[in-house]
């Protein structure tokens, strides 16, 4: 796709995604549903690396249109790569870089012609801690920054940041291919002297004047959140309240990479569990109507520590089961997964895994669905099954899987022998209710079937045999 570096790429209008109103989902302007579907990406991986200067055009549209088409809503960006220093946003603060926003002009073109979202955040905060000797920040630099430790603290560097939320707002933030903010990637006492308490001020001072300047230039403004790295909420107790209840704050976002079960698996069944336990003990500290949701997961340890690949068979499997339980607990879609794969990409496995959550998600009226996580709730009856669930008056989600028969690779059986099993879901309410059990595989009905309820309270239903692990949609019909 050769193109002159000024003419733009003609794109449609698409709708601007909001929190839905009383229930913690979102739902476009227009009242319809949307989840989050997608996975972690950069400007410098293989298959966005031809933005840059626009060598490629061609090959990142066919990969974004491949995305569009396995169900996938959202990417998750960082504004800068700065593994490299060909792509700074600012060569200089305050100075953006004409390539770059070039880039990101072809970016979000690309991505409303698709039909796809970007959950953005300002920095690269990895490689900037490791390159800061070299970042524009670094007041060695002409920068604002003494030191990296003092990004979070230092006035001058706030206000930068803002200046670059800005610039980005004014640039990009007029359409619907912005879903929301991400203020600033795991944020971590590292950034601000060791000392969390400068977290709850320091996500104030970035989120309020970009509210303000979005509703000053559109009449409205792109949900806001603040990542941070899970393990940290238990190493670090003051994180919790300006993390994951700041007034200012739209939604929840977590980085799930709990030592050895997720950075590290051993199985597909560990991971999945621990996803389930993690998200319910972190929906217990956000406000209830407030969508929560991991923002990245998946083998880092193993990846980046001791330089391996995890099998794609397993790999596969792992993120499936992965996205359920992210799903099935009450987060927001089924998780946004860090490749952590050589070459940073997705396999056609998963890429088919998020095809089948997304052909799921009808089965539930999201926008009205205010769960609370059921899973120490719910009662599942069958040898070797275990269940993760949330639900609330009128609707539940439910995985249901199989513990009891893993090969020696640490995936789950295909050829073990089906049990029977069946489902016990409390606070439902009176009424006629459709079941919907849910092939995760093959992404099919089970045999979907109705089941009166005559009186408020706990639902039982009988699941078809289950050899590895299914999903079950219950939604109560209109009288």
């Amino acid at each position: 796709m050769s193109r002159r570096r000024e003419e733009p790429i003609q794109a449609p209008e698409i709708s601007w995604i909001e929190v839905s109103p009383g229930a913690p989902y979102f739902q476009t302007d227009r009242g319809e549903s949307w989840t989050p579907i997608g996975q972690n990406d950069a400007i410098t991986w293989p298959d966005l690396e031809g933005l840059f200067r626009r060598r490629g055009l061609e090959g990142v549209e066919r990969y974004l249109a491949n995305l569009a088409a396995h169900g996938v809503t959202c990417l998750r960006l960082m504004l800068e790569y700065a593994q490299d220093r060909n792509r700074y946003l600012e060569r200089r603060v305050g100075e953006f870089h004409p390539p770059m926003v070039q880039l990101w002009d072809d970016l979000f073109a690309l991505c409303a012609r698709h039909g796809l979202r970007i959950l953005l955040t300002p920095f690269d905060t990895f490689w900037t801690w490791l390159k800061w000797k070299r970042h524009p920040y670094n007041r060695a630099n002409g920068g604002p920054s003494r030191r990296r430790t003092e990004m979070l603290t230092c006035r001058k560097t706030r206000e930068a940041i803002v200046r670059r939320l800005l610039f980005a707002t004014e640039r990009w933030g007029g359409g619907g291919a912005l879903f929301a903010w991400d203020l600033w990637n795991e944020i971590h006492p590292a950034y601000g002297g060791g000392d969390p308490g400068c977290f709850a001020e320091f996500i104030a001072e970035l989120s309020e004047p970009l509210r303000r300047r979005e509703i000053e230039l559109y009449g409205r403004a792109h949900p806001q959140t603040v990542s941070i790295f899970g393990p940290l909420l238990l190493e670090c107790p003051g994180a919790v309240e300006p993390v994951l209840r700041h007034p200012a704050l739209d939604f929840h976002s977590i980085h799930l990479y709990e030592q050895g079960t997720i950075d590290h698996p051993r199985n597909t069944v560990e991971a999945a569990l621990a996803v389930g336990r993690l998200i319910r003990e972190a929906m217990s500290e956000v406000p209830p109507e407030r969508p929560f949701l991991d923002s990245e997961h998946g083998p880092i340890h193993l990846y980046k520590d001791h330089h391996r690949t995890l099998p794609e068979p397993f790999d596969d499997e792992y993120f499936r089961h992965m996205q359920w339980a992210h799903l099935a607990s009450g987060g927001a879609g089924g998780g946004m997964r860090w490749p952590n794969r050589h070459p940073h990409c997705l396999t056609s496995g998963m890429r088919e895994a998020q095809k089948r959550l997304a052909d799921f998600l009808p089965l539930i009226d999201w926008p009205r669905f205010r769960r609370r996580n059921l899973t120490h709730e719910i009662e599942v009856r069958g040898r070797g099954c275990v269940g993760i669930a949330c639900g609330d008056e009128a609707q539940a989600v439910a995985w249901v899987l199989r513990v009891d028969r893993l090969d020696r690779k640490g995936r789950v059986r295909r050829d073990a022998k089906p049990v029977e099993a069946s489902l016990t879901i409390p606070g439902l309410g009176a009424g006629r209710y459709r079941v919907t059990p849910w092939d995760t595989v093959e992404g099919r009905c089970l045999g979907c079937f109705e089941v009166g309820h005559p009186e408020a309270g706990t639902l039982t239903v009988t699941l078809p045999p289950l050899r590895t692990d299914m999903a079950v949609a219950v939604r109560r019909m209109a009288d």
